[in-house]
């Protein structure tokens, strides 16, 4: 293939992927189960806040978040698994949301929806205990230590999570990544907080316990990619509970 005809190809592609994000943005907009606050608008006055039970899943259920979580696999998965809690992602990019909010609506699960929105921003969308739980999973590591306090649990963001999470809720990180497995288990250890479990590889030491737990049978798409390269996949849940 001549270098003419390979850059026409690739323009191609190019033009079809905006095409189909465009296609997505349009579709959010007319999605019930996605919040598209702007920053101006999250940090004001974002109306759901302290109000997600009441005005938005109409139930008083457990609220469970998804931190980072691109195509939603976790939030809809749950969702599907516990329908007597309720599930919220957050993700900045709009396109992957689409993904989640879409396969909610197919399926009709109503304890599901995504807010897209920074997670720096997570104490002006909840209020104060208003969370059960936290699920992280497959996050950029942010090796870099210029990059630190982008780490979604540098203890900028626990203190964050602190603050929207019940007196008995926990957070739950599952990743590839050693690194951030590693400094997580520390900066908690640092903060004193209660380690509830803690694997570096999952599939070697934990599958024995339950095959039907939602570690092994809910997969990202990051999950399946790193498996099938060897990769061990790390696990750690925690609580809150430092001064």
């Amino acid at each position: 293939m001549q270098h003419s005809e390979t850059y026409s190809v690739f323009q191609t592609y190019i033009c079809r992927m905006a095409k189909n994000k465009l296609k997505r943005f349009r579709e959010n907009e007319t999605f019930q189960n996605i919040f598209q606050p702007t920053r101006e608008e999250v940090t004001t006055s974002f109306p759901l806040k302290g109000k997600w039970n009441k005005d938005y899943f109409k139930n008083d259920n457990p609220i469970v978040l998804e931190l980072a979580c691109g195509n939603g696999d976790y939030a809809v998965g749950l969702a599907e698994k516990y329908p007597g809690k309720n599930f919220i992602g957050i993700d900045i990019k709009g396109s992957r949301l689409w993904t989640g909010a879409k396969k909610a609506i197919e399926n009709n699960l109503n304890n599901v929806a995504f807010v897209r929105t920074q997670i720096e921003l997570i104490e002006h969308v909840f209020a104060e205990n208003e969370i059960e739980d936290i699920w992280i999973t497959f996050p950029d590591p942010q090796i870099k230590y210029k990059r630190a306090k982008h780490r979604l649990t540098h203890p900028l963001f626990l203190n964050r999570y602190k603050t929207i999470l019940s007196e008995t809720g926990q957070v739950h990180l599952k990743c590839d990544s050693e690194f951030l497995h590693g400094y997580t288990h520390a900066i908690i250890q640092m903060l004193g907080c209660t380690v509830r479990e803690a694997y570096h590889d999952i599939y070697k030491q934990f599958r024995g316990h339950d095959k039907d737990h939602v570690l092994f049978t809910i997969k990202t798409y990051y999950e399946e990619k790193w498996l099938e390269q060897g990769k061990a996949i790390n696990y750690i849940r925690f609580a809150l509970d430092y001064e």
